[in-house]
């Protein structure tokens, strides 16, 4: 597989990645045996990073990705994990539901210091087996996970500390590069006006539906020298289902405006030739900044329909009919709109 570079960095990372959420049990559970047979079946595809999180089943994912990993020759993958959420144990009946189906007994903790960071580094070590981690993203700092007020006091602690953490990580080559991991470009923009970043995984602000990041941020990017990973490049799983009853996007149930771009992708879909989901997983590629489109499943057999949408590669001009049918996100508020 095609492998594009992050940032300004020497690292190195295939055009199209595994994202884990789906591992830690989002919306439905995965067994281990289930999750390590969904994660060879990205290895045979030749997937070679792979991106996972604490917050994912609450270590879930990255136990599995770490048993996966282990006995894999040195420097044969790229791996990413977040900071900013610390898990605390707690008894079964405390366990918080934000989605995950039958996750470790934890609750989460949000810390963006100096110290969170450095801890979490430390916690994320034990949980994955591993001795190391490539990339490190800060995880859903923003107005859309916390509201305008608390994530004021989260952006002065990263701001404070946590951005000190990173760049002493990368400087001693703990970490090769470090970024942001967050579901919302105006949080990309603040970060960006005075700190330097490798990368930003941008989850649905970039797809073939939500065009939230093209005005602003791409250009920013491409200036800087920061790279794009895309992740929810189906938006909740609209992209690939289409405009079905029952349908998300962006994790909430699909509005009539939504659901009717849709139909309209579908049937220029339907009138290429193609379906749908193939424009929507390759759409991002076609941009400069991109680095790696991520594609998560805890199903073998979703991995492989997924990537068959990729043996054949659409050029540039075939997505520029669906341009007519895009949104941008609208202005957030003040309140958190996602847990």
């Amino acid at each position: 597989m095609k492998t594009r570079r992050i940032g300004k960095t020497a690292l190195e990372v295939t055009e199209y990645s595994f994202g884990t959420a789906p591992l830690g049990g989002l919306y439905r559970r995965c067994p281990r045996d289930v999750g390590i047979a969904t994660l060879q079946a990205a290895w045979d595809h030749g997937i070679r990073y792979f991106d996972t999180a604490p917050h994912y089943g609450f270590g879930q994912a990255e136990r599995y990705v770490g048993d996966f990993l282990r006995d894999k020759p040195e420097d044969s993958y790229v791996l990413s994990t977040k900071v900013g959420r610390l898990l605390a144990p707690v008894p079964k009946d405390q366990i918080p539901n934000v989605g995950f189906v039958d996750p470790l007994p934890f609750k989460l903790v949000y810390d963006y210091s100096y110290d969170g960071i450095m801890r979490s580094v430390d916690f994320s070590y034990a949980r994955l087996g591993l001795n190391r981690i490539d990339i490190l993203y800060v995880h859903d700092i923003g107005v859309y996970t916390h509201g305008r007020e608390v994530n004021d006091r989260y952006v002065k602690q990263l701001r404070d500390g946590g951005y000190k953490a990173l760049d002493q990580l990368k400087s001693s080559g703990a970490i090769k590069a470090f970024g942001l991991g967050v579901n919302e470009v105006p949080a990309c923009l603040e970060m960006m006006a005075d700190i330097d970043i490798d990368v930003i995984l941008m989850a649905g602000r970039y797809s073939l539906l939500d065009r939230s990041a093209v005005e602003e941020l791409l250009p920013l990017c491409e200036k800087r020298g920061t790279s794009i990973t895309a992740g929810g490049v189906f938006n909740s799983g609209i992209l690939a289902t289409g405009a079905v009853p029952g349908a998300h996007f962006d994790y909430t149930p699909a509005t009539d405006e939504v659901l009717g771009k849709v139909r309209a992708m579908e049937d220029l879909a339907k009138q290429a030739g193609k379906p749908l989901a193939q424009f929507a997983m390759q759409f991002p590629l076609h941009h400069p900044a991109v680095a790696s489109v991520i594609i998560g499943t805890a199903k073998p057999e979703s991995l492989h329909r997924n990537m068959a949408l990729t043996s054949e590669e659409l050029p540039a001009s075939a997505f520029a009919p669906f341009e007519a049918h895009t949104l941008v996100a609208p202005p957030l508020g003040d309140a958190a709109i996602r847990e």
